[in-house]
């Protein structure tokens, strides 16, 4: 055992690449009751009535996984209606709490099963599709020592530029570089910030990856650039699947440079997705990793800081096999007299031909020496994309950091990207799920994530973005993102009472921009969560059974509104909090103490809770990262004895924070005597000025400013 972390190895498990250094492994383990079979194991883990079972990263459910099944395979599946068991991340860790805690993480790439106490309430029976996997089991005095643990021995999280922060807009549709100015005109406008806008497939020649549209982007590089000096970030799409043409640069060096994958007779496997057929680049060999990560130079070129990997589960929309036998079906089936079950047959030929299972077997990577099928292997696939853009970004752009997120994910990828959530729709429902998954993507190691704001998929209300907005501004990927065909849904793009509403909202994201970027440097840096269920800190049995609220580093509890037609909600108060009511101008705090209170909560602000004796720090809110100013800040604070906090901020840009070129503010407030004493010390930060509201636990405020 070390540090808590006991590893049991079983056969010869593929090497993921997931787990930092080397641990001692053993095959002798009495606590689990693993029943080997051929080409599966089952493990049985006993739960009792009290205990809840929290992480498996982005899944349906809520925080206690508790009662649902869950298939672990990246998937492109837009829909995640309740009967759907898996999304589009893999992450294989999970704790068990209860009188102990114990973690475990299962190193396993491709299929596993969790049935957590469904068929069985007492038992959490575990499938694997294989009799080769590592077990990591991690014992811990409480849930938060237990991920504290857990990642440590994964990893550091990416961490992105300062800009990252910002709010971001995003459309499928978007389809000249016209368009685009036309959309951060309008944000100017409307006086509403923005750091960026996503490219999607729009801005590609014929879907292929590594082109640029010469009709519709002309002159892409000056475009960029003119962007870049307003502050404003243009992030371009990349997909996994590089189209087969005959004269096209990727493609010819991808088959000169034998970077496909192959199928089983030695050829590159051919798929189809958006540009028609692809092949697929093999992420899992090395050089391949150098090879596609050394073509973003064509984007870094033109002046490009931030990219998306999207597709990268990959998603298939047919192969050429699957797609001739449905037409050949047909063909058959042409004049028949079809009852029910030739018609549904016939039918289902075509509606199922995306992402057949049959498909990731049909298709082969290297690694090392041997040769495995994409199913053996299949979760590592967005991961190693991922890191295959991380390494050419890294050294194109560079001692600069990047935004970088991917669409598909397994643990491990966290420390070369983000991630956001995937194809949701705009439902209420899927910001529910947003609230409930933040936890669980951070106990998995993904800090930087988030999802489509107001709903990829699908018509958004204005009342719906705005309560996912209310949320998303404490998400660090705040990106409002939507599907051609679905209504427009910038923040403009609605009633004037909806633009008013977005707007104050977003720049009560730039208020809190510091807060959230220091509390981010911490947890990535000290293996913390940044968002937690209120169980990792209160032990009553209420706040183990409250999910759609939330802690947020370790000053603030979210309690956001996630259903229609609300004019506020029930909060439990697991202690005594201030209440928070910020605009973008405003600040409001009241003390609240009884256990269960309605709170009344519009469409015009943000509301949040003030920890007892914690401190937040906030800015005026300013168009862009780039033009934000630092210098002069308001202190909203609840002391009632002595309240501590530490601002870390560093130049936004480089790494040089790793060597310690950091900006340290220290802010204390001790009560004594009639009068709050109040010490500020900082390092080189650009902060000059503090007004401070410091509030007491009988209501009563304290207004003092110190010039530093």
């Amino acid at each position: 055992m070390e540090n808590g972390v006991k590893v049991f190895r079983y056969g010869e498990p593929i090497e993921t690449g997931i787990i930092q250094g080397k641990m001692t492994a053993t095959e002798l383990n009495a606590d689990l009751e693993i029943e080997f079979k051929k080409n599966n194991s089952s493990i049985n883990l006993l739960l009792s009535p009290e205990d809840i079972v929290y992480g498996l990263g982005a899944n349906l459910g809520g925080i206690n996984k508790r009662g649902r099944t869950y298939e672990s395979y990246c998937t492109d599946d837009p829909s995640h209606t309740e009967d759907k068991t898996k999304l589009y991340g893999a992450h294989n860790f999970f704790i068990i709490s209860g009188d102990v805690s114990r973690g475990y993480f299962i190193d396993y790439p491709s299929m596993i099963k969790y049935d957590v106490g469904f068929k069985k309430t007492d038992i959490l029976n575990i499938e694997i599709t294989d009799e080769n996997f590592t077990i990591y089991i991690i014992d811990g005095k409480s849930p938060s020592e237990v991920t504290s643990k857990f990642l440590t021995i994964i990893g550091r999280a990416y961490i992105p530029p300062k800009w990252g922060f910002g709010y971001f807009q995003s459309r499928w549709g978007y389809k000249d570089k016209g368009e685009i100015l036309d959309i951060y005109n309008s944000f100017k406008e409307n006086d509403i910030p923005i750091d960026g806008i996503y490219l999607d497939l729009d801005y590609m020649e014929n879907f292929k990856d590594f082109s640029i549209s010469d009709e519709r982007f002309s002159d892409f590089k000056e475009f960029v650039t003119d962007l870049k000096k307003e502050g404003l970030y243009l992030v371009p799409i990349i997909d996994a699947g590089v189209k087969v043409e005959p004269g096209y640069d990727v493609y010819e060096e991808g088959i000169k440079g034998d970077h496909f994958c192959k199928d089983i007779n030695g050829d590159p496997y051919v798929a189809a997705v958006w540009p028609g057929k692809v092949h697929f680049p093999d992420f899992l060999k090395d050089e391949t990793q150098h090879w596609f990560g050394s073509k973003y130079k064509l984007l870094t070129d033109a002046g490009i800081e931030g990219v998306w990997n999207d597709m990268n589960e990959p998603a298939i929309f047919y192969d050429t096999k699957a797609l001739d036998e449905a037409i050949e079906y047909a063909i058959e089936s042409k004049g028949k007299n079809l009852d029910i079950h030739s018609f549904f047959s016939l039918k289902d030929k075509f509606t199922n031909l995306a992402n057949k299972d049959a498909y990731y077997k049909s298709f082969y990577h290297l690694l090392g020496d041997k040769t495995l099928s994409n199913d053996e292997v299949h979760n590592l696939y967005g991961f190693y994309m991922t890191k295959s853009a991380n390494l050419g970004l890294t050294k194109l752009l560079e001692n600069k950091r990047f935004l970088l997120i991917s669409r598909a994910s397994s643990i491990g990828m966290h420390r070369f990207g983000g991630m956001w959530t995937g194809d949701n729709s705009s439902w209420w429902s899927h910001l529910e799920l947003n609230i409930k998954m933040m936890p669980s993507l951070n106990m998995c190691g993904f800090f930087y994530t988030g999802a489509d704001t107001g709903g990829f998929g699908g018509n958004c209300s204005g009342e719906l973005l705005t309560r996912w907005l209310q949320f998303s501004v404490f998400t660090p990927l705040l990106r409002n993102h939507s599907a051609i065909g679905c209504r427009n849904q910038e923040p403009f793009s609605f009633d004037e009472q909806v633009t008013k509403n977005s707007k104050n909202i977003i720049k009560v994201r730039y208020r809190l921009l510091p807060y959230i970027y220091s509390e981010y440097m911490k947890a990535v840096s000290q293996y913390e969560l940044m968002f937690k269920p209120l169980a990792f800190e209160y032990g009553e049995s209420l706040a183990k059974e409250t999910e759609d609220q939330l802690l947020f580093g370790n000053e603030l509890m979210l309690t956001p509104v996630h259903s229609a037609n609300q004019k506020g909600r029930y909060v439990f108060l697991p202690e005594k909090m201030a209440e928070i009511t910020l605009g973008s101008e405003s600040l409001e705090v009241e003390i609240k103490s009884d256990k269960i209170h309605y709170m009344d909560y519009g469409l015009e602000n943000i509301k949040f809770y003030l920890r007892k004796n914690s401190i937040l720090p906030l800015v005026r809110p300013s168009q862009n990262v780039k033009n934000m100013d630092t210098s002069m800040m308001d202190v909203v604070a609840y002391v009632d004895e002595k309240a501590h906090y530490t601002l870390l901020d560093d130049d936004g840009i480089t790494y040089d924070f790793e060597k310690g070129e950091k900006f340290v503010t220290n802010i204390s407030i001790e009560w004594k005597k009639d009068d709050y004493e109040i010490n500020v010390s900082n390092n080189n930060s650009s902060v000059k000025e503090l007004n401070f509201k410091v509030i007491d636990s009988r209501g009563n405020m304290t207004v003092k400013k110190i010039n530093l």
